[in-house]
């Protein structure tokens, strides 16, 4: 029998006019980042919110050379401070303001202005002000500037036009509220390629970096260039273009799919359906050309492309801007499908009759892909049925709350794609460890695959070995990649092991199961190595923990006298309620990064092929400098592992 609730209970769930509350712009964009810029972080991910900020006050810089003014961009980082400045028309100095702090404010609501600009949400600039402790935007026009000062999106003051000798355009310097981005840092390598990016897409381009100077004549050939390596690719890049669209193309040994796709100037990492577009148009015109029905599979295969396309009022399907949501190319115009498969059919199939030596590497890289396939067609269905034999979702892998609902929940969600976009999978080994990371994990968006003992160093193998061998076929699986990366599961793919040698050895066997078969994931940035405290230095009143031996004999000298100090020797021996710190909000992630000219099988033959003076020299240096352990006889063991 219920009871009847009572009047406190009641009062609960009013629902009047004070429930009911209106944010202004600042504060609501303060209120949820997360909406308007991804994820906050420290700057140590490339896809950090601070590298969003000054994404966002580029783009509009792009948008004023896609235009037709100005031909460079100045972007200075002091620090935390950050300054950009273009030479395009410059803001109108009536409205200087209002365009940076008023949503729905801006000229690309005006079509004739900014005809295929990124975006036309009015939100850009408006979050960058709001997300910094400092704000200033100076626009030039023709002899006269205006300029605005403002602290967390609140105007601190709004100087008098005053006459100037400077060049037309916009300055914009800012530093990112550190009470939102927690101890920040810019790194360099994360920026530069961000800017390479902004000069493939737009040939001419100049791009001033801290006295740096990017510039690209080829596009996106250039682009395709520095991603591969010539002794690696199957064929010369095929590079064709037409209006609004642009599209480079080549085969290389590796598993996969690489595809790198763009939109009016921004890199639409998620894909959409301009990438979905071109997949599907690549197939067919592959089949038409060569008159066979060949495997979707078997075509794409080992593909590293580029496509970039321009369109009026694109649509992305979240403020980040990171997919592509629009049907059409133009509002009246074709729809992405149709736009793309005609370019393709047209000059993909000129190209390749102009050129029979590409068609017959081409020919032959398909081939290739279509006999391994057909060999592991077999191995493929018994390893499935292993899997589920295996019963994964409760043995291996102790999976995230997340991930039971295929739909985003009708309720919270400006929360829910903030936190599909934070999905984590710790690979580990060994009970204690994975009991460790298990109990402390956020169920909801962590989740735990544990390892049997060291993996399998399949360098030199075949895609047959991720069958047969039981840990690769149940990784692959909790992971879902199979298939390419569209079914990824995680958005982070994190390796915690110990830090020893032991730990390190399981961490090149990780990594050469990852980039042997699927190279993309390390190439679309998604793994990673977990960092956790090699020491734990503390007295009744403080707790220090410390990475490496110089923190550690800074915590020493800091607590004075002779504080307790734990050396953690594996991630077993640091408790659960100590664990959740290492793996939450403190997180500290090293990220496995290709840099440009890394040709990922000359590294694993450097690192996991015969042994060589040159590896064992190296390892031995790295574990003295970056891991602090002594070269001892273990040491000298593990460079010979």
């Amino acid at each position: 029998m219920s009871k009847s609730p009572s009047k406190e209970t009641t009062n609960l769930f009013e629902y009047t006019e004070e429930s009911i509350k209106s944010l202004d712009w600042k504060e609501h964009i303060r209120l949820r980042p997360g909406m308007y810029i991804g994820k906050l972080g420290d700057g140590s991910s490339p896809d950090d919110g601070i590298y969003v900020l000054v994404k966002e006050v580029m783009d509009n810089c792009i948008d004023e050379y896609t235009m037709g003014y100005g031909k460079n961009v100045d972007l200075t980082i002091d620090g935390k401070t950050v300054t950009i400045r273009d030479y395009g028309r410059g803001i109108p100095l009536g409205k200087v303001v209002d365009v940076v702090s008023k949503i729905n404010t801006g000229a690309k609501y005006d079509s004739k202005a900014f005809q295929k600009s990124v975006g036309l949400n009015g939100v850009g600039t408006k979050a960058v002000n709001a997300l910094s402790h400092y704000f200033k935007v100076t626009a030039v026009r023709e002899g006269k500037e205006k300029t605005a000062e403002f602290e967390r999106g609140h105007l601190k003051k709004e100087h008098k036009e005053a006459k100037t000798s400077e060049q037309n355009g916009t300055i914009v310097t800012f530093v990112p509220d550190e009470s939102v981005f927690k101890n920040f840092k810019f790194h360099s390598e994360f920026l530069e390629n961000q800017i390479w990016n902004y000069c493939f897409l737009n040939a001419g381009l100049k791009i001033n970096y801290n006295g740096k100077s990017f510039v690209s004549k080829n596009g996106l050939l250039d682009l395709l260039q520095r991603k591969t390596n010539e002794d690696e690719i199957r064929y010369p890049v095929i590079h064709i273009s037409g209006d609004d669209i642009e599209l480079a193309i080549t085969h290389n040994n590796d598993y996969g799919e690489d595809i790198y796709s763009f939109v009016n100037g921004q890199h639409t990492t998620q894909g959409g359906t301009h990438q979905q577009a071109f997949r599907e148009a690549y197939v067919k015109t592959i089949r038409d050309f060569y008159k066979k029905d060949y495997d979707a599979s078997d075509v794409r295969t080992g593909i590293v492309a580029a496509i970039s396309v321009r369109v009026v009022e694109p649509v992305f399907e979240s403020q980040t801007k990171t997919k592509l949501g629009s049907i059409n190319v133009d509002v009246d115009g074709p729809s992405m499908k149709q736009f793309v498969g005609d370019f393709l059919l047209k000059e993909l199939d000129n190209y390749l009759h102009k050129n029979p030596s590409v068609a017959d590497a081409l020919k032959k890289r398909i081939e290739q892909s279509e006999r391994e396939r057909k060999e592991l067609a077999g191995i493929k269905k018994l390893a499935n049925e292993r899997a589920k034999k295996a019963n994964l979702h409760n043995k291996k892998l102790r999976d995230c709350r997340l991930h039971l609902n295929d739909e985003p929940p009708s309720k919270n969600k400006e929360d829910f794609f903030d936190r599909m976009n934070q999905t984590t999978i710790f690979i580990t080994e060994g009970d204690s460890a994975s009991g460790s990371i298990t109990k402390s994990r956020n169920v909801e968006t962590q989740a735990v695959f544990s390892l049997r003992g060291k993996p399998l160093n399949c360098y030199g193998m075949t895609k047959k070995v991720v069958y047969e061998n039981e840990e690769f076929n149940l990784l692959q699986h909790a992971l879902n990649i199979e298939e390419g990366l569209e079914g990824l599961r995680y958005k982070n793919i994190v390796i915690a092991t110990d830090a020893d040698v032991d730990g390190m050895h399981i961490r090149l066997l990780l990594m050469t199961f990852f980039l042997q078969f699927f190279p993309d994931l390390v190439k679309k940035e998604h793994v990673h190595i977990l960092e956790t405290p090699l020491f734990r230095v503390r007295n009744k009143q403080e707790t220090i923990y410390c990475y490496d031996e110089g923190e550690k004999q800074a915590a020493i000298k800091k607590l004075g006298g002779k504080p307790e100090i734990t050396r953690f020797k594996g991630l077993g021996e640091i408790s659960p309620d100590e664990f959740g710190r290492f793996i939450g909000n403190e997180i500290k992630l090293q990220h496995v990064l290709l840099e440009h000219g890394d040709h990922i099988q000359e590294l694993l033959e450097k690192f996991m092929g015969k042994n060589t003076p040159q590896r064992q020299e190296f390892i031995i240096e790295n574990l003295k400098i970056e891991v602090d352990i002594p070269i001892t006889e273990e040491g000298k063991k593990m460079a010979e592992a």
